[in-house]
């Protein structure tokens, strides 16, 4: 594993940024950790339901607090993108090949999630599943897909947003609210934040390339500025404490996105500008380094089936009966404990998924190596000496 890590290390380009990659793990790592804690398949009957542990315990808010990570990962593709958007266009690249060579990493690994879920849907319809049961998991599998779409509408104006200050989107989300909860107007205002929020990290990621948050002031501001904006708009303005949808409540934070969402996202961004150096010493050990390389790699392939091994696990526990953490309600501290038993097993569904439609995201790399532009990430391994880490990644 040492000479693994070492050779990973070596491979590396040593201009390359760390930092960012291992802002983006920690950030995907925080998803897919986050659904698993608060997401449950409740069996009752012959039937499953999702549940969350933050309805009947509100008082476990700060665990989505912790894990609900999307405003660094848009963050981190806004500046990736604004800045390889800037290498292209140096080596002569145009904005076409540029833009097909990320589509292609985002929509390739998708097939594979559509087919097998459709495959899946059909099948337990004609098992006589019930519509709700197929709904239900069904709906935790594919809802990775909206980040998607959002993301790529994003990563497709990203000309547009080089330049983009983060207050005018933010400005977009504040009179949204106002509009939609200050004012009596209509609710489905509020999916305009669908893209104007997540619009204001990635901007601050454009920022980041301009050079303007070099400075500790900036993510302290961020910093300081989120979390009492978003102190503010809890405890004054009435906003769910929850960063993440809780079922059955009458608001959501996250769907769609609320200016409490948004400031909290703002918090996030600054903490992980402030951790760059710290992060970028970290990821000179090569043990760590080639940790994060090896989750950037996969992160495509971790995110869309996350869901689907967690469901995997629970479908395959219902042949024991109904076992705690897995199909029980959770209401209690016993629920949570024995969620957090459970989760090495997730991890052990997870990396069967990943052995089986890895090569889908692989396929979308090769598929994008023949387009101009990119920068290397590792190419390590030999042949017959170092199983599974023989490959070349571009951002």
């Amino acid at each position: 594993m040492r000479r693994a890590a070492a050779r990973i290390d070596a491979a590396t380009p040593p201009q390359r940024d760390r930092a960012v990659d291992a802002l983006r793990a920690l950030a995907i790592l925080g998803v897919v950790l986050g659904h698993w804690l608060v997401t449950a398949l409740v069996a009752d009957g012959g039937t499953l339901r999702a549940a969350s542990p933050l309805g009947p315990m509100p008082w476990l808010a700060p665990v989505s607090w912790m894990f609900q990570t999307l405003a660094v990962f848009f963050m981190v593709g806004g500046h990736v993108a604004t800045r390889s958007l800037a290498s292209a266009r140096a080596r002569g690249g145009t904005y076409g090949a540029w833009l097909r060579t990320r589509l292609a990493r985002l929509f390739v690994p998708v097939a594979a999630v559509l087919a097998v879920w459709t495959v899946a849907a059909v099948g337990l319809l004609l098992g006589g599943a019930s519509f709700v049961t197929v709904h239900t998991v069904v709906k935790l599998a594919l809802s990775p897909l909206w980040f998607l779409l959002v993301f790529a509408v994003l990563t497709a104006a990203t000309p547009l947003l080089v330049r983009l200050n983060p207050l005018w989107p933010l400005a977009v989300v504040l009179h949204v609210d106002l509009v939609r909860f200050g004012l009596g107007g209509p609710s489905w205002l509020g999916w305009l934040n669908v893209l104007a929020g997540w619009l204001v990290p990635y901007t601050v990621g454009a920022a980041w390339t301009r050079g303007e948050l070099e400075r500790p002031r900036a993510g302290r501001l961020l910093l300081v500025g989120g979390a009492v904006g978003t102190a503010l708009l809890v405890g004054l303005a009435g906003y769910p404490a929850s960063m993440v949808g809780v079922p059955g409540a009458a608001v959501s934070n996250l769907n769609p996105p609320t200016l409490a969402a948004v400031t909290f996202g703002l918090t996030q961004c600054g903490l992980a500008l402030l951790l760059r150096d710290r992060l970028r010493r970290a990821m000179r050990r090569p043990l760590a380094w080639a940790a994060v390389a090896l989750v950037n790699l996969s992160a495509m392939t971790v995110f869309l089936w996350h869901q689907t091994a967690m469901m995997a696990t629970t479908a395959t526990g219902l042949f024991a009966g109904r076992l705690p953490g897995l199909h029980t309600v959770p209401d209690g501290l016993e629920w949570v404990a024995a969620r957090l038993l459970w989760l090495p097993v997730f991890t052990l569904a997870l990396g069967v998924c990943w052995v089986a439609f890895h090569a889908f995201e692989r396929g979308g790399g090769r598929c994008a190596r023949r387009q101009p532009g990119g920068s290397r990430v590792v190419r390590v391994g030999h042949r017959g000496k170092t199983p599974g880490l023989r490959e070349t990644r571009r951002v």
